[in-house]
């Protein structure tokens, strides 16, 4: 029986920028070459707010001082992979950032995040936090070659 990922995707934000993640470190990665925000797996029995506080602070050396969940996106990529990502927002952080082993971390004005190599289905959610739409539920089915085939909000 194949099994759903749990993951957590946060958009942090300063003086009208995202800190991006160029996936550029890894061979075997889904998010090659592409830049998304940072995150990651869910550990056995943690919480969504538990796992995106570890993820942030093991990618970015950044302490999350205040967060909002803003959504879940339905990530379908092929026949094999199906995620849950809990998607969050952030403005308040402390501490410096650091070398990361997925990615090189980058401050990007949030209209220019649209120009990079990013998943066509984040330019829907990024807009749904730009709107600052209360929650929203998010489906995204690819194809194989990162072709967004369907994607249905709820």
């Amino acid at each position: 029986m194949k099994q759903a990922q749990l993951s957590t995707l946060c958009h942090i934000i300063k003086d009208g920028k995202y800190l991006m993640m160029h996936r550029v470190k890894k061979q075997k990665d889904i998010n090659k070459d592409k830049w998304i925000g940072v995150g990651g797996k869910f550990e056995y029995g943690e919480s969504p707010d538990e796992c995106l506080l570890r993820e942030v602070k093991e990618e970015t050396g950044l302490t999350l001082l205040d967060y909002k969940c803003r959504g879940i996106v339905t990530f379908i990529y092929g026949e094999d992979i199906v995620e849950y990502m809990h998607v969050y927002t952030s403005d308040r952080f402390e501490g410096e950032l650091t070398e990361c082993e997925e990615g090189e971390l980058v401050w990007v004005p949030i209209p220019e995040v649209y120009d990079l190599p990013i998943w066509e289905g984040d330019k829907i959610f990024l807009r749904y936090l730009e709107e600052d739409r209360e929650f929203f539920s998010l489906k995204l089915v690819y194809s194989l070659d990162d072709e967004l085939l369907e994607a249905s909000v709820h």
